[in-house]
């Protein structure tokens, strides 16, 4: 067909508008992303992300998949079988000791102060940290909360020759402490204090001592990214964190909505008790007065150091000891605006 001379600039306008509309738009990129447990409370954050869009706006593609402990996480993400997860970041720490030569960083810190806890029951004689010679711990060995276990012990002036350890797995450690199989345990507070109480434990026989009352001064858990991920996709790593930080403040503001997003995801999960999970890991781990004065994500320096220096005390550093910029990576965080506590 031949266009007449007067209208061919607007043609051409026309055909370029039509071939850049039918162009394939660029793909987003895939980030596989780990948690270091189940769809629980505490995981409500990472999700409502996927439910509103946030990564999606980022041009992200964001999959989400649960772990079995405090480990799996690392090695996922060491492996690069997965991109990105949360884990903690004490045994980020001694794995990067370990296997210098995979230089795996946290990039944003979730848990400002760690759910590490020795939960114990009244009718057993479990009140205080002493009270544990003498008795029965039950402690699954890949546990982040066993991990802190000779720090703990040197903080409280144990005699850990006087405890016995027996290693359970993770299903049915809060069942042998409610049927009196052993007398403590080790966990996550929110997780092993309101599981017990699901399963019909009284909450005046429940005693929760939480290792950071108790001298374990300590950071919890970390968002982590596989260091060649990171180096091929830094927007994407930011862009993944500034769709975290917002599902996390809507997670704060309105913890009852967001916890829909676990529930959904997980079939045997009963919301007032996600709910009330939720609620505590958000008071006692995620805001913390560090939080409210910095906001989220980032660390103190000094605090870290000093963390590291405490963990020097019960494990061996085969080189020397690493320094807080050498495990954690500020530099994907977003503005300090975005991540102020409101």
């Amino acid at each position: 067909m031949r266009v007449p001379s007067s209208i061919r600039p607007a043609w051409a306008g026309f055909l370029i508008a039509a071939a850049l509309a039918s162009a394939p738009a660029a793909a987003d990129t895939n980030i596989k992303f780990t948690l270091d447990f189940k769809f629980e409370g505490p995981s409500a954050p990472f999700l409502v992300g996927l439910d509103k869009g946030y990564y999606k706006a980022e041009g992200l593609n964001v999959t989400i998949d649960s772990a079995a402990g405090s480990l799996e996480p690392i090695n996922r993400v060491a492996s690069g079988t997965y991109d990105m997860g949360f884990g903690d970041v004490n045994s980020l720490i001694k794995f990067r000791d370990a296997n210098p030569n995979t230089p795996i960083k946290a990039v944003f810190m979730v848990y400002n102060r760690p759910p590490f806890s020795i939960v114990g029951r009244k009718r057993r004689g479990i009140t205080k940290p002493k009270d544990l010679e003498g008795k029965k711990l039950g402690a699954p060995a890949p546990d982040g909360a066993y991990a802190q276990w000779p720090i703990f012990v040197q903080a409280n002036g144990i005699d850990a020759s006087k405890v016995t350890i027996e290693n359970v797995g993770f299903p049915v450690r809060e069942p042998m402490l409610a049927a009196g199989q052993v007398d403590a345990i080790t966990g996550f507070s929110f997780s092993s204090f309101i599981n017990l109480k699901d399963r019909g434990v009284p909450v005046d026989d429940i005693v929760v001592l939480l290792m950071a009352d108790y001298g374990v001064n300590l950071y919890g858990n970390v968002i982590m990214v596989n260091p060649k991920f990171a180096a091929e996709n830094p927007n994407a790593v930011k862009g993944f964190l500034r769709a975290f930080v917002k599902g996390l403040k809507d997670t704060v503001k309105s913890p009852a909505t967001a916890v829909d997003s676990v529930i959904k995801r997980n079939d045997v999960a009963k919301k007032e008790v996600e709910l009330e999970r939720l609620n505590m890991a958000l008071r006692d781990n995620f805001i913390t007065a560090e939080v409210k004065a910095n906001g989220y994500g980032a660390i103190d320096t000094a605090r870290f150091d000093k963390a590291i220096a405490q963990i020097g005390l019960t494990y061996k550093f085969k080189a020397a000891a690493p320094q807080a910029a050498d495990i954690f990576d500020a530099t994907f965080l977003p503005s300090a605006a975005e991540r102020k506590f409101n």
